[in-house]
């Protein structure tokens, strides 16, 4: 397994490992995984190479997570959606990009890829968005994966009420890749 850097933040480690910052933290503290704090403060440092032993010994999976970089699930049965998204994510930013055009689709590849957030364009169709979301919500492998609603057809209304359905947010289509990355962002804030 290689990192893209040799060592991490605590929040990077989350993001690898598909858990919270809080819980690396305690696995820090415990002792269970070794590193170090920067002199004058709080934070942690954990070298790549003890990470990676780190999840050999516990059977953490390290395939298809060889760094610290965003994985990005987007799910539209628009293929043209689709494509532009992952062409334009794959050039302007650091995320890992995957792409499905159906929620079954879907639903294979979160198991294999465990992406940190869904972009879902609730009118995907072949199964409903909510029942997708509640799936996503009700597995344990995927209960930090933040799911990103995206709809043209909703009214501000319907948008605002989408946070008590189990979405972390919402962009209405049509919409710039600034306000993508900035949801996207905004829903993979770690605490380093």
């Amino acid at each position: 397994m290689t990192f893209d850097k040799e060592v991490l933040t605590t929040g990077e480690v989350a993001k690898i490992c598909n858990v919270a910052p809080r819980t690396v933290s305690k696995w820090f503290d415990s002792g269970a995984l070794k590193g170090y704090r920067i002199p004058g403060s709080r934070d942690r440092r954990i070298p790549a190479s003890e990470l990676t032993r780190f999840m050999r010994a516990h059977g953490i999976p390290l395939e298809g997570q060889n760094s610290g970089r965003t994985r990005v699930l987007v799910v539209d049965k628009e293929r043209e959606v689709v494509d532009i998204l992952e062409k334009v994510l794959g050039e302007q930013t650091n995320y890992e990009v995957r792409t499905c055009t159906s929620s079954f689709q879907a639903g294979m590849e979160c198991e294999r890829f465990k992406p940190h957030v869904i972009l879902l364009d609730l009118h995907v169709g072949d199964v409903d968005a909510k029942v997708f979301t509640d799936n996503i919500r009700k597995n344990e492998n995927l209960q930090f994966t933040k799911v990103i609603a995206m709809s043209g057809k909703l009214t501000d209304g319907q948008a605002m009420g989408l946070r008590g359905q189990g979405y972390d947010s919402f962009l209405k289509k049509p919409f710039q890749v600034r306000q993508v990355v900035s949801s996207i962002e905004q829903a993979t804030n770690l605490v380093a």
